[in-house]
């Protein structure tokens, strides 16, 4: 478990500064550079990542059950993680409606996504893993949304065909990862 909450406080404190320290991260990116910064960012990033993989890995040698999911939680998980896989691209596409009217889509895709895995698992494992992200992921959306009222961002308008090119592309990678990746990364295939 170790391994994972390292891996956890590296990818989540990096993705944490801005909402915990703006100014210092402004000082930082004036002081090395933008590239360089997002060079370290970057690295960081990967290196929580794996820790978390490795360390959520690891973890399966010792099963705690913390509480036993409902039998419906599976169910409900697959449609709500298919809706994060839209959300994703929703945040890169522009003028898109998901962007317009969320302004923050990535951080709700990765809220509903742990949100999802939480109401189908129930292992300790689990709970820390998805437990950190949901949380992580309420507070981001929320400062995110804090610095759009003070910084009087207004989205662009959005039109259906870019909606189209969201929903095709989330519902693409998400299908790719629930019936290969997902397997093949971490020994549970979702839809059989």
């Amino acid at each position: 478990m170790t391994v994972l909450i390292l891996g956890l406080l590296i990818f989540l404190g990096v993705h944490s500064v801005r909402i915990v320290a703006e100014d210092w991260r402004g000082a930082q990116i004036a002081r090395i550079g933008e590239k360089r910064w997002k060079g370290i960012y970057s690295v960081l990033s990967v290196v929580g990542l794996v820790l978390i993989i490795w360390g959520y890995g690891l973890a399966r040698a010792h099963p705690v059950l913390v509480w036993t999911p409902p039998t419906w939680g599976r169910h409900v998980a697959i449609p709500l993680v298919a809706i994060a896989f839209i959300l994703v691209p929703a945040a890169h596409v522009p003028n898109n409606h998901f962007k317009t009217l969320l302004g923050h889509p990535m951080v709700l895709g990765v809220l509903l996504w742990a949100f999802a895995h939480l109401l189908a698992n129930g292992t300790l494992r689990a709970v820390v893993l998805f437990g950190a992200v949901l949380l992580w992921a309420i507070v981001d959306f929320v400062a995110a949304r804090r610095r759009d009222v003070l910084a009087k961002t207004t989205y662009p308008p959005a039109n259906v065909a870019r909606d189209g090119i969201v929903i095709v592309a989330g519902l693409a990678a998400w299908a790719l990862f629930a019936f290969v990746l997902h397997g093949w990364l971490f020994g549970v295939r979702p839809l059989g």
